[in-house]
């Protein structure tokens, strides 16, 4: 394409309105443009981005023998009542009337469509596996839409679904796609890792997040220094070692007067204690009544852990006057001892020696106090973040924590939508059953987003081979020069007779602003030709990623397509397919 001729209007400073580099300069290369908080339209750039990576995710979802359909985002109210979703949601779901006061919804996700679909149309077992997918626009209502296409409302999405006989073979069709999942963000060429991940509102027994490593990145992953185990700081566990018995000489506990002491850090500044030697109790509610959670006063409860341990649909934490009526003190002053509330205790409080926690008491807290003596949990198990340093659940061997971008879930869903909406099958026997079901998202508008975020430099984008809109910038220098002109003509000619996606900067415009555009749109391949240059018989070739550049004769372009078939055979795509 001629840049003369192309929609790309790129902007020199950054826009005020984009917080993270991929919004900058997704806005500054003339790829989207914002229509209302969290929509966006998608220029041709932006589009051709996500086409590349759409064109991957199709050639990875029929290779792994998925079929392509296409789902109404118009859904009816009465498959999300019958599923239990339509209060579930939340305010995330856009909900709205037709003119004959039939509600419906903008689809944030298709489990209630694809499972109406299915179940009205496969009866036998000899019907199934079978997988499904789609690519299209989906909306969910962020209440904090950020970050461009990073946290849109409107966003591109892939969304695939299973149906299979048992979990046995649910369990097969996961593989599968977590395999391809692997497949495309290599082809993508993105640096990632598959992080164990909690299911959310989807639902499910087990899941994965595809997880693109960056600084920028909203989540925090804890992944291992000895082996592959990786998993969000949601579902993050670390290895902890069996209680220790109580020792009867330990001293015995003792009530201590902590005035004005209503935090962690009060209480440690006033009895000089590190905050390992304390404990932290926090009071929750759920639809069973209040907890009172403890666990190590250095650590953060992880409100996903603990709604999974007490099996419930949801926590929150307690409202003051809740905490004052049931324990008679305010939350800085509460401890385990004689609580009178079920207590929930993370596993590592067990091994702690003697510690100090609230007495229920404003202005007291208690000291020795010792697990198994002093008091004792309704239950234990981990309910707390992962830090960096904790030992692996698999392995033993020291976790890191790193910043990563989702750009792809799956999840085994099991029977939640099939049991919910009876999606029920006949099998071998005749007997009616259930389909077991699996989920798999991407997010294809926040890979390229992701992808951005991960390469870049100051003067701008550097995709990768396979997600660039263009391969190669050809710029003509001179465009008053007529055998330059002439040359590119027919260098851009040959470029495109190879298949090769060129930008041809034609435009009458000082180099300067050539070389500063076709940087910030960040093409993987340069190909420079100027008066003196031409001259000399020289092309000058230039790698984005690279500070060097290369000179080639004009008129032997043998070297050019080695270096461009060098750069199209980093697309993972050529070794997979």
């Amino acid at each position: 394409m001629r840049f003369s001729r192309m929609y790309i209007p790129t902007l020199k400073e950054d826009p005020t309105e984009a917080e993270v580099i991929s919004h900058k300069l997704m806005l500054r290369a003339g790829m989207i443009r914002r229509l209302a908080a969290g929509i966006y339209a998608y220029l041709p750039l932006g589009l051709m981005a996500v086409r590349n990576v759409e064109r991957i995710v199709r050639e990875e979802m029929n290779r792994a023998g998925a079929q392509e359909l296409l789902l109404p985002g118009v859904q009816p109210a009465e498959l999300w009542q019958e599923s239990g979703r339509w209060e579930q949601y939340g305010r995330e779901l856009l909900r709205f009337t037709d003119r004959h006061q039939r509600e419906f919804c903008l689809g944030p996700t298709h489990e209630e469509v694809i499972t109406d679909l299915v179940r009205h149309e496969i009866r036998s077992y000899r019907q199934l596996p079978l997988n499904l997918y789609q690519i299209q626009t989906k909306f969910r209502d962020e209440i904090r839409p950020r970050f461009g296409l990073m946290r849109g409302r409107e966003f591109i999405m892939k969304d695939g679904y299973s149906f299979d006989v048992d979990d046995r073979m649910a369990e097969k069709s996961y593989h599968v796609m977590f395999e391809a999942y692997d497949r495309i963000f290599k082809r993508c060429g993105l640096n990632f890792r598959a992080v164990e991940a909690d299911s959310g509102a989807i639902g499910g027994s087990f899941s994965h997040e595809f997880v693109v490593l960056a600084k920028s990145g909203e989540d925090a992953i804890a992944t291992c220094s000895g082996c592959s185990y990786a998993a969000n700081l949601e579902k993050a566990e670390r290895a902890c070692p069996v209680s220790k018995a109580v020792n009867d000489e330990l001293p015995a506990m003792e009530k201590v007067a902590t005035p004005g002491c209503g935090s962690i850090e009060e209480v440690c500044a006033f009895l000089q204690l590190e905050p390992e030697m304390t404990i932290k109790s926090m009071v929750y509610e759920s639809d069973r009544g209040l907890h009172l959670v403890v666990v190590n006063g250095a650590r953060q409860v992880s409100e996903t852990k603990l709604k999974a341990l007490l099996g419930v649909p949801w926590i929150a934490l307690a409202e003051e006057d809740g905490i004052a009526k049931a324990f008679g003190a305010r939350a800085g002053s509460l401890g385990p001892v004689g609580a009178g509330v079920e207590v929930i205790a993370d596993q590592e409080v067990g091994l702690m020696p003697p510690l100090v926690c609230g007495a229920n008491k404003d202005g007291f807290h208690l000291r020795q106090v010792v697990y198994g003596r002093d008091f004792t949990a309704d239950k234990i198990g981990d309910v707390v973040e992962v830090r960096a340093g904790d030992a692996c659940p698999r392995c033993g061997a020291p976790m890191e924590l790193v910043r990563g971008i989702e750009v792809g879930h799956i999840f085994k869903l099991g029977t939640k939508y099939s049991k919910a909406l009876s999606a029920t099958f006949l099998d071998q026997d005749g007997k009616e059953k259930l389909m077991v079901m699996g989920c798999y998202g991407i997010g294809i508008g926040r890979t390229v987003a992701a992808a951005i975020e991960q390469n870049h430099d100051e003067q701008g984008m550097m995709l990768p081979y396979a997600l660039a809109p263009f391969k190669v910038a050809l710029l003509c220098l001179d465009t008053k020069n007529e055998e330059v002109v002439a040359y590119c003509d027919q260098l851009y000619r040959q470029l495109q007779e190879r298949g090769i996606e060129t930008l041809y900067d034609d435009r009458n415009e000082r180099p300067g602003i050539k070389f500063k555009d076709a940087d910030l749109i960040g093409m993987p391949l340069r190909l420079t030709v100027g008066r003196k240059s031409y001259a000399r018989g020289i092309l000058e070739v230039k790698k984005r990623r690279s500070p060097e550049s290369m000179e080639i004769p004009v008129q032997d372009l043998s070297q050019l397509w080695h270096v461009i078939e060098e750069m199209a055979a980093d697309d993972q795509g050529i070794s997979s397919l």
